[in-house]
């Protein structure tokens, strides 16, 4: 279940008072152990209620009102999102958090989302949830980063030697294949491609793209690949699916590999290629 963790606001927070070192450091590790336990989505920290707004509906009416708001009991100074498993399970990591006002007295509010199997009755077509369903993947799909991602079948290393001195283009990493920390499935490179460039990141102009030489020189360069780094594996598994339904082709399944938690290529029914992945750790500079 998702719940809402709110912390609400006191006259410190209201006052614009910042938190202290040792608190700062406690709050960090305490949202590193929400991560670590894969619950926390976000979280952030509001500014006192003296630099928000307020708008009032009345009928047709709207009426804009400026802070500070004085029911200060009724405000919230920060928030988290939590996944978890029950309400029972969010308090019991509420208990662990460090007073968020310090030398105040503080409360912390936790209240759980709607799903739309609440709404089923307001929504007896389902035409509603598959609004939603649609909204959902097009947020999702907004946080969605896209890379070309070139292949030069054996000639890499000249086609980067010729850029750098045509276009200015910066090598920011690059790794070839006998430098891997994993080998390469039996069969899949091609004998003599050993020192080949198996991965690598230039900047070019304002764009940043991802070039290799693939696993043989027998396909001619003849086109690129979309690269998308997914921010959520589920998003992947929907996208990835997508991409291989009516015709398309699996050239990869989706599986963790040493640079991605998970990684796949597919090859979609127009013939365009595509790269599906999470973000992994930045490469070395």
């Amino acid at each position: 279940m998702k719940v809402m963790v709110m912390v609400k606001a006191s006259p410190g927070s209201e006052a614009g008072k910042m938190p202290t070192e040792a608190l700062m450091t406690a709050m960090m590790n305490f949202n590193a152990e929400l991560v670590k336990a894969g619950i926390m989505e976000s979280g952030d920290g509001l500014k006192p209620s003296s630099q928000g707004v307020r708008v009032r509906f009345s009928g047709d009416k709207r009426l804009v009102t400026t802070g500070p708001f004085t029911e200060t009991n009724e405000l919230i100074a920060g928030y988290w999102i939590w996944n978890v498993k029950s309400m029972e399970e969010a308090v019991e990591w509420v208990k662990k958090c460090p007073n968020p006002m310090d030398d105040e007295d503080s409360d912390i509010e936790i209240r759980s989302f709607y799903e739309m199997d609440d709404f089923a009755a307001a929504d007896p077509d389902g035409q509603a949830r598959e609004k939603e369903n649609a909204l959902r993947q097009a947020i999702a799909m907004q946080k969605v980063e896209v890379n070309n991602y070139l292949f030069f079948s054996g000639r890499c290393d000249e086609a980067l030697a010729f850029y750098q001195q045509h276009l200015s283009a910066e090598i920011k990493f690059l790794i070839r294949f006998n430098e891997s920390p994993e080998p390469m499935p039996e069969g899949i490179l091609q004998p003599g491609f050993e020192n080949k460039v198996m991965h690598a990141e230039i900047s070019l102009g304002n764009v940043r793209m991802m070039v290799s030489d693939g696993c043989n020189d027998a396909d001619k360069f003849s086109g690129f690949r979309i690269a998308l780094n997914v921010p959520s594996a589920d998003e992947a598994q929907r996208i990835f699916t997508a991409l291989a339904s009516n015709g398309g082709k699996v050239d990869m399944p989706l599986s963790k590999t040493f640079w991605s938690p998970l990684y796949g290529q597919v090859t979609d029914q127009f013939g365009v290629g595509w790269m599906v992945m999470l973000p992994g750790d930045e490469p070395a500079q």
